[in-house]
């Protein structure tokens, strides 16, 4: 193979590289145990990554412009646990409930946006503060007891459209939304521009803290569905819920492909990686793997996540280099 042909196929397993990963997982599992490849348990492996799939599309945004947000999982807790409170002490009814969780995630997100792009905090450290302050407030509010939504909830979270799951639905809806405002729309040029070269969008007129804002109310908002999606599905809340699903979503969002340094992901890496995730999960039960490793395989899988990404990002840096010509 000379040296051109090497480097179109190093370029390929660079930028397809999670594809062909979840390809080769599906296929591991289906020699084994055939039925792991059959339709029932196809879209059950769907089903249970829905959650982690729509949360990990607003992560999706986030990453886009080189930020972090580590909060998602206290707002899986505490957007839902708000809309309970409206469903049961008010009457909103389910779709009522859906709308105050979303609301309730776009003002979690509100705060993130306010304390990172006006008083200049890091993500990090603004998202880690934010984490403990939603958890905590709905530890306050539940008085640590365990939440029961009214049953109507459960009905619709195991309902079906034209025989489609409503949890697949939501997710399907969500990644293609996604999709169209990050390849269609000016805010979606925008957030790459940014997550490429800030300053440089900043020079050319893009409005980066409007955009930076808007990256963080759309992260939260989705983080806050996802929870709502969960909590249709198991009709109760407890205060360990959505507990450590940040890195779950962090490690989906970055498996299918988004970049941590910025700039490179779509919406659909969410759905590469939260289904190659569950499919993990599911295939190691399959195969009769202890479950108690299943933790020891997550911290393996976000660190190849963050390696595979780091080498993904100077290996594809390193040959559009090769592409520049010296005047």
């Amino acid at each position: 193979m000379n040296g051109s042909a090497r480097d179109r196929a190093t370029a390929v397993l660079a930028r397809h590289g999670t594809l062909l990963l979840f390809l080769l997982i599906i296929f591991v599992f289906g020699t084994q145990v055939p039925a792991f490849i059959g339709p029932e348990n196809l879209g059950n492996i769907i089903k249970q990554a829905s959650f982690i799939g729509i949360a990990a599309v607003g992560m999706v945004f986030v990453l886009l412009t080189a930020g972090i947000d580590l909060s998602v999982g206290s707002v899986m807790y505490l957007g839902p646990l708000i809309a309970g409170f409206a469903m049961r002490d008010y009457g909103v009814g389910v779709a009522g409930g859906l709308v105050v969780a979303v609301a309730a995630g776009a003002v979690m997100g509100s705060i993130n946006a306010f304390l990172i792009v006006v008083l200049k905090v890091v993500p990090f450290i603004v998202t880690l503060s934010t984490l403990f302050f939603f958890r905590g407030f709905g530890a306050y509010l539940t008085s640590s007891r365990q939440f029961d939504f009214p049953e109507e909830i459960r009905t619709f979270g195991l309902s079906s459209v034209l025989g489609v799951p409503t949890p697949i639905l939501f997710f399907a809806v969500v990644a293609l939304g996604a999709h169209v405002v990050l390849s269609r729309t000016a805010f979606g040029r925008q957030v790459y521009a940014i997550g490429n070269d800030e300053a440089a969008a900043a020079k050319a007129g893009i409005r980066v803290g409007r955009v930076k804002a808007g990256v963080y109310v759309t992260c939260s908002s989705l983080a806050a569905l996802a929870g709502f999606v969960l909590i249709a599905q198991i009709g109760r809340l407890d205060t360990g819920f959505g507990e450590g699903r940040e890195f779950d979503v962090i490690a989906a969002a970055v498996l299918g492909g988004a970049s941590l340094f910025g700039g490179v992901g779509t919406a659909f890496s969410a759905v590469i990686g939260a289904t190659m995730i569950q499919a993990v999960k599911i295939g190691l039960v399959f195969t009769g793997i202890n479950l108690y490793l299943q933790p020891m395989l997550q911290g393996l899988i976000i660190f190849a996540a963050v390696f595979l990404d780091s080498l993904r990002a100077s290996r594809l840096e390193m040959l559009r280099r090769r592409f520049i010509r010296p005047r």
